[in-house]
């Protein structure tokens, strides 16, 4: 394998247009970043009314520019959930989970919504998981049709882009593994994703390991020639990528009934999130200054419906989580196998799930 040397980056890195939002990634994910935190204020809501049998609390959350990341927690502003269970919530944004897990430590935020990658933090212990976001449906590895490829098996011989460490690159090692191919048998080149979509259409690499939105772009601009080898859809059977919401283990120790009060309103808003999915992309094009086209043309980077099918569903939760552990026992990122239970708080998903049935 001929690996050459540039910049790596993380799952939720770019996001098409973002400009100064700083957009980041990947699940979506997970290299270490910097945080770029900047305050969105609390919500606009629909629903002014608290609920007078919780006592009121403040929470600030991190979250990262896009659907995956933002989706449930903006609809779920937008549409009054929290005020149902007497939260105040304040929103600041991030360029990864890492980082998020970075401003918990430091005291700058309570919760934060992480993609695939950071989960890895959480198996050795720095936070715990509250809340089931949802399976990232965003990775995909491209060809360009015009340089040989028809099938999996003409990338033998190629130039393929990757950020190592990413759920992308996990669907581009099945992808090679169907074919009968392993990464000796092709050249891998370490890109950030921005540089993969640029290398792509200047038609200076063969293929790549991406994600929503970037191959929105490579659809636009490759035409004809975009080919599609494998996305996260193809090996559902195989592995998973959860995102979630996590805080510190201190915090879960203490407030265990705050937790399960804003998963129930998270539960809420992954409803309203499955249902309206082209009104909660035009609401973080607006509330973000994102461009509405980019959000509209992102609404399938998520399974939404799936993780409103797993309201309700711990055992089913947890097994997305012990899949995606695997996943990173498989490329080495944690080297021993550690029980979910350690670091996926299911008692206050189950009860939080609860909560929302009854309050629905």
């Amino acid at each position: 394998m001929n690996k050459s040397d540039a910049l790596g980056l993380t799952r939720r890195s770019f996001l098409k247009a973002a400009g100064a939002v700083g957009a980041c990634g990947a699940g979506l994910m997970l290299g270490a970043c910097g945080s770029n935190a900047q305050s969105t204020g609390s919500s606009d809501s629909k629903d002014s009314g608290s609920s007078s049998k919780y006592e009121p609390v403040s929470v600030n959350v991190a979250f990262m520019p896009n659907l995956g990341s933002a989706g449930t927690l903006f609809a779920a502003l937008d549409q009054g959930y929290f005020d149902k269970f007497n939260i105040t919530v304040e929103t600041k944004q991030f360029d990864a989970g890492p980082a998020e897990i970075a401003a918990m430590q430091s005291g700058d935020i309570d919760f934060a919504q992480i993609g695939h990658g950071a989960h890895a933090l959480c198996i050795e212990g720095q936070a715990k998981i509250f809340s089931f976001e949802g399976n990232s449906q965003a990775d995909c590895v491209v060809a360009n049709k015009s340089h040989g490829i028809s099938t999996a098996k003409d990338l033998k011989g190629k130039t393929i882009a990757v950020a190592s460490g990413t759920s992308s690159e996990v669907i581009l090692n099945y992808v090679l593994a169907d074919a009968g191919l392993t990464k000796d048998d092709v050249t891998l080149t370490e890109m950030k994703v921005d540089g993969m979509t640029t290398a792509m259409i200047a038609g200076q690499i063969d293929a790549c390991a991406t994600w929503s939105p970037n191959t929105i772009t490579l659809e636009e601009q490759l035409g004809d020639d975009y080919l599609v080898l494998g996305t996260n859809t193809d090996y559902t059977d195989k592995v998973a990528f959860p995102s979630s919401y996590v805080c510190l283990p201190d915090y879960a120790d203490s407030n265990k009934e705050v937790l399960e009060r804003f998963e129930a309103a998270l539960d809420m808003g992954k409803v309203y999130r499955a249902e309206h999915i082209d009104e909660v992309a035009k609401l973080l094009a607006d509330k973000l200054g994102l461009p509405e086209e980019t959000l509209l043309q992102s609404t399938g980077e998520g399974d939404w419906q799936g993780a409103v099918d797993a309201i309700g569903d711990t055992d089913k939760i947890l097994g997305y989580y012990k899949a995606q552990q695997q996943v990173f026992l498989d490329n080495g990122r944690i080297t021993e196998a550690v029980p979910v239970e350690n670091y996926v708080l299911s008692e206050v998903i189950t009860e939080g799930d609860k909560l929302y049935k009854e309050n629905k």
